[in-house]
């Protein structure tokens, strides 16, 4: 085993790399490995993952910043971001329902917009009310739509989000982070 070399033995960073890499190339591995392929293909504008319509191309190309809710009354809104992308979830399908007796009853179905959220609040001002909620997001019919190649059958099917409301004169917001592999979500501002 050969020693390492002292700091004043290293060569310059520069002079590490090896002269025929391309960064770009040496960018697209780094995002693989750290299971970033989508990002890694968007960084080399390869096509391997396609993206959902009206979905900026590039990170940074959204023309409308976040709306304030401030001053607006009790509600229940969602926003799905997809980070296998790096984008929203433009065009992911939910079903919302709520706790009955032993069962979870439908409430409404929503598709999200190019910006990953619904184009209305899930819940707003009455319809919002105490109780146990379930949030079933249709991760493996989003990505198969999107022309990701998944195996069969693929991890995530259909992904349940079980949360409860006591408070019903507050807002509410559900950020959903998924890939095909995984989500997290949390009660968000």
């Amino acid at each position: 085993m050969s020693p390492v070399p002292s700091p004043v033995d290293r060569p310059a960073p520069e002079e590490r790399q090896a002269p025929h890499a391309e960064p770009l190339a040496l960018t697209r591995r780094s995002l693989a490995a750290l299971g970033l392929g989508g990002v890694a293909a968007a960084a080399s504008g390869g096509a391997a993952h396609a993206q959902a319509p009206g979905v900026p191309g590039k990170p940074g190309t959204l023309t409308t910043g976040p709306v304030s809710q401030a001053g607006l009354g009790p509600r229940l809104t969602l926003h799905a971001i997809d980070n296998f992308h790096g984008t929203p979830g433009a065009g992911m399908v939910c079903d919302l329902s709520v706790r009955d007796g032993d069962a979870y009853r439908p409430i409404k179905t929503v598709t999200t917009a190019a910006n990953g959220r619904p184009a209305e609040p899930l819940l707003v001002d009455d319809a919002l009310k105490p109780g146990q909620y379930e949030l079933l997001m249709h991760v493996e019919a989003y990505f198969t739509a999107l022309g990701v190649t998944l195996p069969s059958p693929n991890f995530l099917s259909r992904v349940p989000i079980r949360f409860r409301i006591r408070d019903a004169g507050q807002r509410y917001h559900l950020p959903v982070l998924f890939t095909p592999w995984g989500y997290s979500y949390y009660r968000g501002s």
